[in-house]
């Protein structure tokens, strides 16, 4: 048996307590979580509970700096607060002993920060960064990638991904209810959408405009006396380098739905398309027609645990596991260039609704004075 991989969460609110679920359901592949650091007591205490009925023994450190200096941890999974991420990103990956991560969704708020942590870890070959883009993981979602990669579809030409759910979670200290903490919706929520449009197309983005608001949401809410400005539905379009369009429909009030994610990606020989959490996969070419649409139900007999993304958690776990035990030859599944460029779409997307015009990749990974 290989020895057991030591993990440490930093940030046990919710997603972080939804790893330590996660790992806990892949510990008959050698993994232990041993440490946990929040400042946040409430969240300590969760994190313990859940552990212990484990029974998980935890050492718990209120800060990142401390986990960081017991060296308890062989990987470190990053799960605080978005505007947090550069921050403990940099004392991670300039730590003197190495630690692999596993950091949440959005890589950082911003472009510049993204940039910084890339060029910080191309210095450290001996740790392993992957972000948690895990959407790629969902069963309908990873069966319609293979669709795609097997060529079924032909060349791709148009990606579009409708999310119709309900609105933000209440998270500690409302952090999420301000585009300065979060990065601004179709930054935290959506780089999820660009990274799969990229996958889908095989391509780079090239320009993004975007229309969208705050309409329905959080607008009687009070923080401080601040009214949130995180908007709550938009429409973007996205153009590729090699011709492809994405296009994202986002409402955050639209919880009378059967499915939340709707994809449907068209090429020039065929059309499939994802529904989540109906967890089916259609495809049809367009020789067949309508009659020779095929529908199947996407399941993957790997996932133990199903938790809040439909296993797809699960997956991005064992991958990454996979990766550290090869020590990287295959390299993280979800690199920092993914999460920059995902990020970088979002913060394009939110300039193009500030400016009523549309934003090139190049001006905000420049940054360009626009």
């Amino acid at each position: 048996m290989a020895a057991i991989v030591k993990y440490g969460i930093i940030g046990v609110g919710m997603m972080g307590r939804e790893h330590l679920m996660n790992l806990h359901h892949l510990r008959d592949e050698g993994v232990a979580v041993v440490a946990v650091a929040d400042p946040h007591v409430p969240s300590q205490q969760l994190s313990l509970e859940l552990a212990h009925s484990f029974s998980w023994p935890l050492k718990v450190f209120s800060g990142h700096k401390e986990l960081l200096e017991s060296e308890l941890c062989d990987v470190l999974v990053v799960s605080t607060p978005n505007m947090t991420h550069y921050r403990i990103l940099m004392d991670i990956i300039n730590y003197p002993k190495p630690h692999h991560v596993l950091v949440e969704k959005p890589l950082c708020t911003t472009v510049s920060h993204c940039k910084e942590v890339v060029e910080a870890a191309r210095k450290r070959p001996d740790i392993l960064v992957q972000v948690g883009l895990e959407y790629r993981y969902m069963p309908p979602v990873a069966k319609l990638i293979e669709i795609v990669k097997e060529g079924s579809l032909g060349q791709v030409r148009m990606v579009a991904i409708r999310e119709h759910r309900f609105p933000f979670l209440v998270k500690v200290n409302n952090w999420n209810r301000f585009n300065i903490n979060s990065g601004g919706t179709l930054v935290e929520k959506c780089c999820h959408f660009f990274d799969l449009m990229r996958l889908f197309v095989g391509a780079n983005p090239v320009r993004v405009m975007a229309s969208g608001a705050i309409d329905v949401n959080h607008k009687d809410e009070i923080y401080d006396g601040k009214v949130p400005d995180i908007i709550d539905n938009a429409y973007v379009i996205v153009e590729f380098d090699n011709g492809s369009r994405g296009m994202l429909d986002l409402c955050m009030f639209a919880e009378g739905s059967k499915n939340e994610q709707e994809i449907s990606v068209v090429g020039d020989v065929g059309k499939g398309e994802a529904y989540v959490p109906e967890s089916i996969v259609r495809f049809g070419t367009r020789q067949a027609g309508r009659d020779g649409v095929q529908t199947l139900k996407a399941e993957d007999p790997r996932i133990k645990y199903d938790g809040l993304h439909h296993g797809s958690s699960y997956v991005e776990h064992l991958n990454f596991l996979t990766a550290i035990r090869t020590k990287g030859e295959k390299g993280p599944a979800v690199d920092l260039q993914d999460g920059l460029i995902s990020v970088a779409m979002g913060v394009a997307a939110q300039l193009s609704i500030e400016y009523g015009r549309f934003v090139t990749i190049e001006e905000v990974m420049d940054k360009v004075k626009i």
